[in-house]
Order: structure tokens, then C-alpha cells, then sequence
């Protein structure tokens, strides 16, 4: 029955069903029934017409019909009614079936109207409401919780917005009375509360009650959870049960010369806590594969430069891959200062390496003269051979593919340990669904000593001033970043573009008292390299720049980071950027700039970036407001795809499904177990065809 084409079901077709397909992606009876309300109205509830509210969602009124005029347009006509109570009037609008309701709509009658508010030309109005004559028997209000389904212009024209949807499901969820099978078992039901599938499907779309529906949520908010739960968990323990890693037995003398002697600065605890996580993954026999998240600035570098350094003890070479040519620099000229008085050997490998000079890398790697080598995309050519490869360190990871990096796991016989590191905080809820197959390593806390960045919110109109702040600090010997959104002005988007702004900033700040470098992602790359070397020298005091400068720049010089139209800006972004500056022991400032007229999204991002530096803080509002998928970049590839648990609120849902999955496959992992069988069977076909979560990590 589950399996049964839409196109049978009652009040679809053949018509209907290749645009449910296509729109909604609802090919068979199961497909309905897993499209579910994103949002539920009271219909016990009636607002007086002067409490309509044009921000609200939806609402829903008595009263009584005005005056009726039928407006002719350039394209058909427009019918609007006056609907009044004691309290004022609203206009009903339609565009549609007008002559239908002309019929229905009569002067002095009592109807129910229900739909969503618009406010338009200084009139509230309802487009295109549903009406309900109160004295009709078949009304009643026995479902006071009206599911709302989504919908698209398409699936509307074909009668399929909400309501068009409703009237499927109650004409589907009778046929399925006993048709869809539980999958859990009567102990975790039992243990945890549960309703009962076919119970929690039929009032998560017509709830009988407001406490039914929460059951419901919950019920199948955390079955699908628990199953994506159980495959990461099961992929984790068949890598760990599988996958040998090189065991570094010791910790010898190349280690701790370097801690007791070169360190340059005493670890925090948060440092020392992840360098003892590595130790046990590294000695233990398994390959090690750990996410380490920190925020900018505190000091994952230098976790996995001490990483490497144990590997060398044991005789390994190490790869640390960057996803830019600037990035992978400045890791080798960090790198390589702290190595300088040891016998320690760095290269740096990218797309610029001379001819020459790859050849000597290519020979001193396979001879294991190099210990370790720092490099981009290069690092994975067929042509870079490794000695003894036990120690694999990727930076800003999101930005490479798994195929990218499944090629330097093969450069040795035995996989070499992963240690992939992010700037990027990710919300823990997050984490344990986008990295559950990988151990993850927190550095939350910043190196003693550094000045938290005040950050500062003005509009397009105090530009003045910001001026004169920025010449008082560069009087004092500092550097300021200004940044971009934009290349080209858009005549789409009314922002200030990056050609237009370095000029307005060399008319402010005038040659020779000033000097101003710019970058951005359309300049050759010699350009770009040339522009920020002299930026980085101290050449020049201002660089304009787009969000190229995101990652992989660092001059301790720079103390102010502005940022122009921030309100184009995600959470995440504008955190980044503001991590340029405040590398060095003067206080900095971070400013953004917007236009006066902000979205309440903008205003909340714009507080929360003033507010606190906390970059878990300011993942977590980022995750609520724009959802999981654009956090991380995979939205795009529909990795993301659930259908009703929202990784933004629901953290206690995720972590008991994870809590649970971890106990059943501890006690039974391949699901034997007669009590399990129904859990084995659905298991399977929840996999089948879903995306491997493994692989995003």
C-alpha cells in the first residue's frame, strides 16, 4: 500500500501526480505521507480585525461582508470584499474563481475567513482567503490544529497549496489504518515514551491534540535522528575494528627538545587536553581520525605541528595540506620559524613550485631526507611519493573534497593518521551528525595575554567618523582592513561595491601620506601576492579587499577590520573576518557598517557580533537562523536532507538518539537479535539510497 503510485490515490491523476513528482518529490503513498506540516494554526483561536497584525503568519476571523466590487485589471479581474465586526474592517481579495464566489458572497452575510495578512498601499488585506459559513453542519472545529503544508507556484496552480494538501492526506491516512509497520522496539517504546509509529504519523498530520502533536514530533523527530545516528555510529566502529594505523610508540627526543626548548609560548589547558586525545589515537594501533575545531587565534597550529613532531620521533613523514597557495605560505614561514634551530626539514610544495625545485622535494621524500611537507592540492599528485607517510594534518578541511584527500591516505601502505582542523566553530548538535563517524577535539579557550576585539555597529551615515578613527590608529603605526562584498556594482543589490569604495577611500586617505592596497578574487594571482606582500610588509596601511582575505592572512600590524554592507554578511563570514585582526598585543577594533534599514535577521546578527566573540556562541544563533545546510556549504548538495528534526533546536532530541543507537549496536551490532529485527529491517531501507553522512566528513 505504501509503495502504491500517487497518481491512484483519490483527487490526483495523472495531471496532479507528474507535478507532486517534480515539485515536491512525492512519487508513492509513503512520499505523502513523509511530507509533512512545517507549521500548524489554531483554528480555535479568532483575532478581532483591528488586532490583524500584517506580520502574522496566519489568522482568523468572524464577521460579516461588506460592500462587493468586481475590478477590472489590464489581464482579468479582481474581486474585493469588505469584511467588517465591531471592531473595523479588512478587505478580502481574490484574483481567482471569482465567479464562483460572486455567488457565494453575499452583502449582510456571517463568514469565517481564514488566511494570511498583507498590508498593501497603507490597506490590511486578506489575498485570496478561505471562507466558512459558521451555520453550515459540516462545520465544525473537531481539528483546531490546521496542518500548513509547504507549497510552490506550481503546485498551487494545480490545487495543491495547503489546504489542497490537507484534503490528500485525509483521504490517504484511512488507507494506511493499520498498514504502517513500528520499528523500534517495544523496549525503547516503552523506556522513552513513545507513541507508536502509525499513531505518531496520523497526528503529526491532523493532530487530535496539542499533546499529541509534541508526541508526535518527538516520535519521529528521533527516529530519524536515531537511524542517521546508528549508520555514522556503525561506520566508526567498523573503521576503528578495521582500519590499522601506524602505532607511534614513544615520545622521543625530537618532541621534547622542541617543548622543553623552541616552544614560543606556554599551551593553554584546552591545548594540552587535544595533544593528550592525539597521544592515546596515535599509540593505540587504530588510525587516528579527529576533527579539531578551535576558534581563530587559539592555537591549532601549534597542535599539529607537536602532532607531527611525535610522528618523527617514530620515524614518519608528515603532510599538512591548505586549501590556498597564501594559506599554505604562511603555515610553511610559521612552521619553519619554529623549527629554525632544530634538524628538522620543511618544504613548501604548491602550483608555483619551480621545476627544479620539485624535483629535489619529489627526491628527498622518497629518500626520507624531508620530514615534513606543507602544500595545496599539489600535495595529492600522483607524482609526490612519501618514504614513510604517517601523519596527515588538512587545514580549513570543508574546503577540500573526499576524493581529494582519500589520495593522500593512499600514499602509504598503512593509512596515515588524520588530524583535519577548522576556524569554523561548529555547533555541537552539528558535529555529531556532519562529523559522527570522526572523534572530535575541542580547543576552547584563547592564549593568555590576547585582547579580546571590541567590535562596533555604525550606519553608512557616521562613515566620517569612522575616517578619523581609522587615520588616529594608523598615526599610531597600525594597518586597517576594509572589506567588500562586492566587485562590480549590481544593479540588483543596493550596496557599496569594492571599485567604488577604493576610490572613495583614496580621495579620504590621499598618496603620499597614505598608502592603499587592493585584492580581490578577479586579479591574477602574481597580482593578488604582490598586493599583500606589500600590505604584509607594512608597505601599505590600508587594503581594500573582498572576503579573499577570509582565510589565510595574518599581520599582527593590522588592528582594524571594516566592514561595509556587513548586513550581506553570514554570522560565520563576519566572525571570520573579524579573526584577521587582533594577532598582535594592541587592542583592535572591529566595525560594521550597514545601511539604516536592516531585516530583523541582519539586526540580530549585527547584535550578536557585538555582543560576544564566543565563536561557538555566535555558531549556535547562526545555526537557528539560516538552518544547517548553508552553514557548512552543503545545502547544495542536499547532504542535509532531513525531513523533520531541525539540527538548530533540536540538540536533546540528537543526543539521546545518539545515546540509544550507541547502546543497541553495543549489545547487538549486527542487529540479531529477534527483539531487533524490525530495527534491522528498517535500518536497511532507510540507508538505501540516502547520502553516506561518513563521506562529508
Amino acid at each position: 500500500m505504501l509503495s502504491n503510485s500517487i497518481e491512484y490515490l483519490k483527487g490526483v491523476g495523472p495531471q496532479k501526480a507528474l507535478t507532486l513528482q517534480s515539485e515536491a518529490g512525492i512519487f508513492v503513498y509513503n512520499d505523502l505521507l513523509n511530507y509533512f506540516p512545517f507549521r500548524y494554526v489554531d483554528r480555535s483561536k479568532f483575532f478581532k480585525i483591528n488586532e490583524i497584525d500584517s506580520d502574522a503568519a496566519y489568522v482568523q476571523a468572524k464577521g460579516v461582508i461588506g460592500k462587493v466590487e468586481i475590478i477590472n485589471m489590464t489581464r482579468g479581474q479582481r474581486m474585493v470584499v469588505e469584511f467588517f465586526d465591531d471592531t473595523g474592517s479588512i478587505e478580502l481579495v481574490w484574483f481567482k474563481g471569482i465567479q464562483f464566489l460572486r455567488t457565494q458572497i453575499v452583502t449582510g452575510k456571517a463568514f469565517i475567513a481564514f488566511g494570511k495578512p498583507n498590508f498593501f498601499k497603507g490597506k490590511k488585506s486578506i489575498p485570496h482567503p478561505e471562507l466558512t459559513d459558521p451555520l453550515d453542519p459540516k462545520y465544525q472545529i473537531d481539528n483546531s490544529l490546521q496542518p500548513i503544508y509547504p507549497s510552490t507556484e506550481k503546485l498551487t496552480k494545480k490545487g495543491l497549496h495547503t489546504k489542497g494538501f490537507e484534503n490528500l492526506v485525509r483521504v490517504l491516512l484511512p488507507l494506511l489504518t493499520g498498514k504502517i509497520k513500528e520499528c523500534f522496539p517495544q523496549k525503547i517504546i516503552s523506556q522513552y515514551g513513545l507513541l507508536n509509529r502509525e499513531e505518531a504519523f496520523f497526528n503529526i498530520h491532523l493532530p487530535q491534540t496539542q499533546e499529541l502533536l509534541q508526541k508526535a514530533l518527538f516520535r519521529l523527530k528521533f527516529e530519524e535522528l536515531f537511524f542517521i545516528q546508528m549508520q555514522l555510529l556503525r561506520i566508526k566502529a567498523g573503521r576503528e575494528n578495521t582500519i590499522k594505523g601506524n602505532v607511534f610508540k614513544t615520545v622521543g627526543s625530537v618532541f621534547n627538545e622542541f617543548y622543553s626548548n623552541y616552544l614560543p609560548f606556554p599551551l593553554t589547558n584546552a591545548q594540552k587536553r587535544v595533544l593528550k586525545e592525539i597521544r592515546k589515537d596515535v599509540g593505540s594501533g587504530k588510525q587516528m581520525n579527529r576533527l579539531l575545531q578551535g576558534d581563530v587565534g587559539s592555537g591549532k597550529t601549534i597542535v599539529g605541528l607537536l602532532s607531527i613532531l611525535i610522528g618523527i620521533d617514530n620515524g614518519y613523514q608528515a603532510a599538512f595540506m591548505a586549501p590556498t597557495e597564501i594559506l599554505a605560505q604562511q603555515h610553511f614561514q610559521g612552521i619553519s620559524e619554529y623549527l629554525e634551530n632544530t634538524q628538522i626539514n620543511v618544504a613548501l610544495l604548491t602550483g608555483s613550485t619551480k621545476v627544479a625545485a620539485r624535483r629535489e622535494i619529489h627526491q628527498q621524500l622518497e629518500n626520507g631526507e624531508l620530514h615534513i611537507l606543507i602544500g595545496t592540492h599539489a600535495l595529492i599528485e600522483d607524482k609526490v611519493k612519501f618514504k614513510n607517510l604517517g601523519m596527515v594534518i588538512i587545514d580549513e578541511q570543508h574546503r577540500f573534497g573526499v576524493a581529494q584527500r582519500a589520495k593522500l591516505w593512499k600514499k602509504n601502505a598503512i593509512p596515515p593518521h588524520v588530524l583535519v582542523m577548522t576556524a569554523t566553530p561548529i555547533p555541537r548538535t552539528l558535529a555529531m551528525t556532519l562529523y559522527g563517524d570522526l572523534d572530535v577535539s575541542i580547543i576552547d579557550e584563547l592564549p593568555p595575554g590576547r585582547k579580546s576585539i571590541k567590535t562596533i555597529h555604525k550606519f553608512d551615515a557616521n562613515r566620517l567618523r569612522v575616517n578619523g578613527f581609522i587615520k588616529e590608529e594608523i598615526e599610531k603605526g597600525r594597518q586597517v582592513y576594509i572589506v567588500y562584498p562586492l566587485i562590480e556594482e549590481s544593479e540588483k543589490l543596493d550596496y557599496k561595491d569594492l571599485m567604488d569604495g577604493y576610490e572613495s577611500i583614496c580621495r579620504a586617505f590621499p598618496m603620499p601620506t597614505y598608502n592603499v592596497s587592493i585584492v580581490h578574487g578577479r586579479m591574477k594571482p602574481k597580482d593578488k601576492e604582490f598586493e599583500m606582500n606589500r600590505f604584509v610588509k607594512g608597505e601599505t596601511q590600508i587594503m581594500v579587499a573582498t572576503t579573499v582575505i577570509e582565510v589565510g592572512v595574518n599581520v599582527p600590524n593590522a588592528s582594524i577590520m571594516i566592514i561595509e554592507s556587513a548586513e550581506r554578511f553570514g554570522l560565520s563570514q563576519l566572525h571570520q573576518l573579524r579573526g584577521r585582526v587582533g594577532r598582535g598585543a594592541e587592542q583592535s577594533y572591529c566595525v560594521l557598517i550597514t545601511s539604516f534599514k536592516l531585516s530583523k535577521e541582519a539586526k540580530l546578527r549585527m547584535e550578536t557580533m557585538v555582543r560576544t566573540n564566543n565563536g561557538f556562541e555566535i555558531a549556535d544563533v547562526d545555526l537557528k537562523l539560516r538552518g544547517p545546510g548553508d552553514i557548512m556549504g552543503t545545502r547544495q548538495s542536499g547532504i542535509l536532507d532531513l525531513k523533520i528534526a531541525d539540527l538548530g533546536k533540536d540538540g536533546r532530541i540528537l543526543q539521546l538518539a545518539r545515546q540509544v543507537a550507541f547502546e543497541v549496536l553495543n549489545e547487538d551490532y549486527n542487529l540479531q537479535k529477534p527483539e531487533n529485527l524490525l530495527l534491522r529491517e528498517h535500518f536497511k531501507s532507510f540507508i538505501k539510497g540516502r547520502p553516506n553522512w561518513s563521506k562529508i566528513s
